[in-house]
């Protein structure tokens, strides 16, 4: 069923996606126990493909090509961003030093229904400015779930996460935002993380989507890697990020990508 392009759930899909986003919910407490000084980001891709081989998941980000499809296709399982990187990191040779921090970016297919998720972690002992800035990241999602309730306008969500980061004198990314999911990894609506002119559809049951606010230490604006993928902050500041995926449905909202 749609309304307004936006495909709603029906029981069947939800039951799927919560299991693939079990998987996920998984695939982070397994790689949480590995991030650690001297662990190569390219380690911690092989143990999520492992594992989500196990759970019979298929994983969607490589040899995605987003768009154009000229794009290089993405070459890991996992996107590992560090430090000033963004987002769309690559899991490479890079070996994991104590201070950083590395966001990693979950997404696979379980019987034909995706699950996407990031945490971003502390390697070893980190600076006190990086644990607020992944404490604002964690608390700009979370203010972005508190929005995302039955009826409420979709750009609710980002009105709440901007006018938070503003508080903490902290730069939201614009351009990356959240987005439907489904059978697809993208799919409508897109989803805004900054406070739009327009409100947006009303939440309505069956709608699933990702909140995923990518918060830089200093300012908003990007670039993009040579590789064709990384995602970096123009002035090389630190950035987190955090992201659910989750169902509106007619008891409230639920966050299909947790354990528990």
């Amino acid at each position: 069923m749609y309304w307004m392009g936006i495909s709603l759930k029906n029981q069947h899909a939800l039951t799927r996606m919560r299991a693939a986003g079990r998987i996920v919910a998984e695939t982070f407490e397994l790689l949480g126990e590995y991030v650690k000084p001297g662990v190569t980001l390219r380690e911690l891709d092989e143990l999520a493909e492992k594992y989500l081989k196990s759970q019979h998941a298929a994983p969607l980000y490589k040899g995605y090509r987003g768009s154009p499809p000229e794009h290089p296709p993405f070459p890991g399982v996992i996107c590992t961003s560090v430090n000033h990187e963004i987002c769309h990191g690559l899991p490479d040779e890079r070996m994991l030093q104590a201070g950083d921090i590395v966001g990693i970016d979950i997404g696979l297919r379980y019987k034909g229904y995706c699950g996407d998720a990031c945490v971003t972690f502390g390697v070893g002992q980190i600076s006190s400015e990086a644990q607020r800035l992944l404490n604002v990241a964690q608390t700009c999602l979370r203010v972005g779930l508190e929005a995302a309730q039955l009826g409420n306008h979709l750009n609710d969500i980002g009105r709440a996460i901007e006018a938070y980061a503003k508080t903490q004198g902290v730069g939201v990314v614009r351009e990356w935002g959240g987005h439907g999911l489904g059978k697809s990894l993208h799919e409508p609506p897109s989803v805004s993380h900054v406070r739009e002119d327009h409100p947006g559809p009303r939440l309505r049951p069956g709608m699933v989507f990702t909140i995923e606010p990518m918060v830089n230490l200093g300012t908003h604006e990007w670039e993009i890697l040579a590789d064709g993928w990384t995602v970096v902050t123009a002035d090389a500041s630190l950035s987190a990020q955090f992201e659910h995926t989750i169902a509106i449905t007619k008891h409230g909202t639920e966050i299909l990508t947790q354990l528990g």
